[in-house]
């Protein structure tokens, strides 16, 4: 059985911090074909289960906006591939624009709640307090796009092209639920969660739905601390602080 395997690399990034904390070490340089082999391992109705090809869906960050980040960004995708960690990258980008939206803060379920005007700033309309005025904000913001749909393409080009006969996803997008829903007509897939949140609903199913041998899993803290590249991978060192 050959398994292709399909990564969403900002939903794993974001899904380690989240896990393994934004300052700590010894996560961030991470072994994706080990992590993978490991997954397969773990997964006992997939006999005979090999990885046939690894994409790496990212996009490069912008070096006049981040220096130190790109240059460790790039020391990490050099290495992926000296390592052959990953068979081949694609590329998304970097949108980078003005946000204007109402002015938010979180509930206990983190979901967005619009701030009102309440003493000891409030909103008059012509002398009179505006209870349901609503604040803006204008913000500079920057968006990755185009990983989720490399990854939905990549996965269904080899899925139709018959290069593979299994496929792993990791990432919790729910954007992905049209391509892995027709991904699981046709191969058995492991859908990998990379975050500690919950898995998207929409991302959710029977496994045996389709050719069935379907499978879920929650990476852990574990997962990327015991999943690391050696150091150094040929000439690229593992910057400070990963």
């Amino acid at each position: 059985m050959r398994v292709g395997v399909y990564v969403d690399a900002y939903n794993v990034y974001y899904g380690g911090r989240s896990l393994c904390g934004q300052g700590t070490a010894g996560w961030r340089w991470l072994d994706i074909r080990g992590l993978a082999s490991s997954l397969l391992s773990l997964n006992p109705n997939w006999p005979g289960a090999t990885l046939e090809r690894i994409v790496y869906c990212t996009a490069r960050i912008n070096a006049a906006r981040n220096a130190s980040a790109q240059r460790d960004q790039d020391i990490y995708l050099k290495a992926l591939v000296a390592h052959q960690s990953v068979d081949h990258i694609e590329y998304g980008k970097y949108v980078y624009r003005v946000k204007n939206a109402p002015l938010a803060t979180k509930d206990r379920k983190g979901r967005p709640q619009l701030v009102a005007p309440q003493w000891p700033i409030m909103v008059q309309d012509s002398g009179a307090p505006l209870q349901a005025g609503i604040f803006m904000a204008s913000v500079a913001n920057s968006e990755e796009k185009g990983s989720d749909v490399n990854v939905a393409s990549h996965l269904l080009l080899d899925v139709l092209g018959g290069t593979i006969d299994a496929a792993i996803v990791i990432s919790n997008d729910s954007d992905l639920r049209f391509p892995l829903a027709e991904a699981r007509q046709r191969v058995p897939v492991g859908l990998v969660n990379p975050s500690k949140g919950v898995l998207a609903g929409d991302l959710k199913g029977n496994p045996q739905e389709g050719v069935g041998l379907h499978w879920w899993r929650q990476l852990t803290t574990a997962d990327f601390q015991q999943h690391q590249m050696p150091d150094p991978v040929g000439r690229y060192s593992r910057p400070v602080g990963w």
